[in-house]
C-alpha cells in the first residue's frame, strides 16, 4: 500500500471491458512531506476521491481482479481509502 495524491482522471473511448463502469484516476505516490516519490499510477477508484486529494492505493491485483470480477482483468491498483488528514508525528 502507498500514500498517493490523485491527479487526473482517465479518459478513453475504448477500454478493458472489466474496466466498464469503474472510475480510473491517475495517483501520484507521495512521502509523508507530501512531494512525489516514484512513477504515477492508474488506479480503480470505487470512493470518489477528489482531484488532489490524499488517498491510500494497494497494488494487490488479484483483489482489483476481484473488484471487477474478471480473473483476467488488467487491473493492479486499487484506491483502499481517502485520507482525511494526517496526525501529526504519526507515519502513514
Amino acid at each position: 500500500m502507498l500514500l498517493a495524491r490523485v491527479e487526473g482522471n482517465v479518459v478513453a473511448t475504448r477500454k478493458h471491458p472489466s474496466f466498464e463502469g469503474w472510475r480510473l484516476v491517475i495517483c501520484q505516490p507521495i512521502n509523508n512531506a507530501g512531494e512525489p516519490e516514484g512513477s504515477p499510477q492508474v488506479a480503480i477508484d470505487a470512493h470518489g476521491a477528489g482531484i488532489h486529494q490524499r488517498v491510500v492505493i494497494s497494488s494487490d491485483g488479484a483483489a482489483a481482479r476481484q473488484a471487477v470480477k474478471d480473473p483476467k482483468s488488467p487491473a493492479r491498483w486499487m484506491v483502499v481509502g481517502i485520507v482525511d488528514e494526517k496526525e501529526p508525528g504519526v507515519p502513514v
